[in-house]
C-alpha cells in the first residue's frame, strides 16, 4: 500500500526524523491558511499523487508570495498531472502540500528496503539526490552505496559511519546521518515498509539534514497490524478494479494490454503473461486467485477482468493442486451467465478434478475454446483477439 508524500513524512516524524513543517490543503482556501500558519518567505506547493517525477510534469512549485501559493493551489488542483511514472493517462490531483521552503546545499539519495534474497534491510544511498535513482545507476552505477542490516542485530554505529562516507558526509553531518540512519531504520520496521525512499535527503545552508520528499510503501500482508496505516489509504489513486480485487482477497494488477488472464499462482502468472506477449498480444492484467479460491471468489474475478473495456479476449490457465478445476469451472460458468460473454474465451485446465472441469464447462453451452497446454491456450485467444482463422 502507498501514501502520500506528507502521510509518509508524518509517520516519519513520529520517530523523531527531520522534516520541513507542512499542512495537507485540499482547497485553495486550506492552502492559504497554510501558507500563513507557516509564514514566509518562500512556500513550496506540491501535488499529491502515487507517483514519482511531480516536479517535470509541473507538479511541484517554489513560491515567494501568499498570492503565489494562491495561484498555484487553483492551478493545481484538480489538474490531470501527467510524469513519467503515471503513464499518458496522469493522475487527478485533489489535494496539495503546503511546506516550508529550505535552502538547498546539496541534494542527496537515501531509501530502506527488503533484501528478499537474505531477509535484510538494505541501505541504498548515492550522492546524486534529486535525480532518478535509475538513470543514476545507469549512467554512473559507481555513485550508489548499498549495504545490508541484519534484523536480528539491528543498526550498528558502523553502518552510521559506512553511510557518511557513502554520501560524502564529515564532522556535525556524519554525527546527524548517523542518527538518522537508525530513525528511520525504526520506523522501516516498526510500520512494516516494504520499501522507504528520501529523494532527496538534503544539506541545508546550515549544515542541517531534512527529508525534503519521501516516499512510503507498506507490506499489504502486515497491515492488519497498523490501523493507524490502513487509514490513509486513498482510494481515488488505485484503480477501482484493484480495490474491487482486494475485497476478495484476490491479487489483481491492472495493465495496457487487450488479454485478460485468470490464473492460479503467481509464476503461472507470469509465464501466462510472458507467453501471451511472445505470440504477441499483451496481458491486460496480472491476476492470481490463489490457492484456495471460492466459486464466488472466480465469479469475481472474472467479473473483474471483464469490466476492463480494455479486454477484447479473456483467457483462463488454471493448473489444479490445491484449487480444484470444477470450482475454477464452476465459477467461470457462473460467471458468463450473470455477464454475457462478449469476446472470446480460451480455458486451459489441468490438475486436480480436471475432467469434472472439463465436463462442467462442455456442458455449459458457452462458447468456449479449449487449450490443450499453455503455448496451446496462448496461440489460440491471441488468434482469436486478432481475427485470425
Amino acid at each position: 500500500m502507498n501514501i502520500h508524500e506528507h502521510q509518509a513524512k508524518a509517520v516519519l516524524k513520529e520517530f523523531g526524523v527531520p522534516v520541513p513543517r507542512g499542512f495537507a490543503a485540499f482547497s485553495v482556501d486550506e492552502a492559504v491558511k497554510a501558507a500563513e500558519q507557516l509564514g514566509g518567505p518562500v512556500w513550496v506547493v506540491k501535488a499529491q499523487i502515487h507517483a514519482g517525477g511531480r516536479g517535470k510534469g509541473g507538479g511541484v512549485k517554489v513560491v515567494k508570495s501568499i498570492a503565489d501559493v494562491k495561484a498555484e493551489a487553483e492551478r493545481m488542483l484538480g489538474m490531470t498531472l501527467v510524469t513519467h511514472q503515471t503513464g499518458p493517462k496522469g493522475r487527478l490531483v485533489r489535494r496539495i502540500y503546503i511546506e516550508e521552503g529550505a535552502a538547498i546545499a546539496r541534494e542527496l539519495y537515501l531509501s530502506l528496503l527488503v533484501d528478499r534474497e537474505t531477509s535484510w534491510v538494505s541501505v541504498v544511498a548515492s550522492t546524486e539526490g534529486g535525480m532518478d535513482i535509475e538513470e543514476v545507476a545507469h549512467s554512473t552505477p559507481e555513485k550508489i552505496v548499498s549495504f545490508s542490516i541484519d534484523p536480528a542485530t539491528g543498526v550498528f554505529p558502523h553502518h552510521g559511519r559506512h553511510l557518511a562516507k557513502a554520501l560524502g558526509l564529515t564532522g556535525d553531518l556524519a554525527k546527524q546521518i548517523g542518527a538518522l540512519l537508525p530513525q528511520l531504520y525504526a520506523a522501516f520496521l516498526a510500520k512494516d515498509m516494504a520499501m522507504l525512499e528520501i529523494n532527496p535527503l538534503i544539506v541545508t545552508a546550515d549544515d542541517k539534514l531534512r527529508v525534503l520528499d519521501a516516499k512510503v510503501s507498506f507490506d499489504s500482508n502486515a497491515l492488519y497490524r497498523h490501523a493507524d496505516i490502513r487509514e490513509l489509504r486513498d482510494f481515488s489513486e488505485e484503480d477501482e478494479k484493484e480495490i474491487e480485487a482486494s475485497k476478495y482477497d484476490l491479487s489483481y494488477i491492472a495493465l495496457d494490454g487487450e488479454i485478460g488472464c485468470m490464473v492460479n499462482g503467481a509464476g503461472l502468472a507470469m509465464a501466462t503473461m510472458d507467453i501471451i506477449k511472445l505470440y504477441g498480444a499483451e496481458p491486460a492484467n496480472f491476476l492470481d486467485v490463489g490457492g484456495g479460491a471460492s466459486k464466488e471468489k472466480v465469479t469475481a474475478a472474472f467479473k473483474i477482468i471483464t469490466a476492463d473495456p480494455n479486454v477484447k479476449g479473456i483467457l483462463v490457465n488454471i493448473f489444479g493442486g490445491i484449487m480444484r478445476c470444477d470450482i475454477i469451472a464452476e465459477g467461470v460458468v457462473s460467471a458468463v451467465k450473470e455477464m454475457g460473454l462478449k469476446v472470446p474465451l480460451v480455458v486451459r485446465l489441468e490438475g486436480t478434478n480436471v475432467e469434472l472441469g472439463k465436463k462442467i464447462i462442455n456442458e455449459s453451452g458457452l462458447n468456449v475454446i479449449a487449450a490443450n497446454d499453455l503455448s496451446d491456450g496462448a496461440e489460440k485467444i491471441v488468434k482469436a483477439v486478432r481475427g485470425a482463422a
